[in-house]
């Protein structure tokens, strides 16, 4: 699989957010994208698309991201979703542990960040 043949779903509810996330996938060469600013909109993307990969923040307005999180999971238990967020508390970050998260992404981002997560998600995988 390589990183110009996957969708990526950003939930993201800043749109500059959104666009810096963008950019840097862009960057390493990311076409397929889906876009929801706000938690329920990211647990209905991700039912009707079945993205690859998810970038998802925990500050939204109407349901946060671990709401969407622990609703995504229940559903589709090795959907693969990566938080990126200013804000984790010691709790938030134990919830998304539990619901199967692995990675979370301090912001602000370096690319090189994001780079990483692609490479150990896509690169190289048949």
């Amino acid at each position: 699989m390589r990183v110009e043949d996957i969708t990526i779903l950003i939930g993201e509810n800043s749109v500059l957010a959104r666009k810096q996330l963008k950019d840097a996938l862009i960057s390493l060469g990311a076409k397929h994208f889906l876009d929801a600013s706000d938690g329920q909109e990211v647990i209905d993307m991700y039912k009707e698309h079945i993205p690859d990969l998810v970038f998802l923040t925990l500050l939204m307005p109407g349901k946060d991201g671990n709401a969407a999180i622990s609703e995504i999971k229940a559903d589709y238990p090795d959907a693969d979703i990566v938080v990126v967020s200013s804000m984790g508390t010691q709790t938030q970050i134990k919830q998304m542990l539990q619901f199967g998260v692995t990675d979370f992404i301090q912001k602000p981002f370096e690319n090189e960040q994001i780079k990483a997560i692609i490479n150990a998600r896509v690169e190289g995988r048949a």
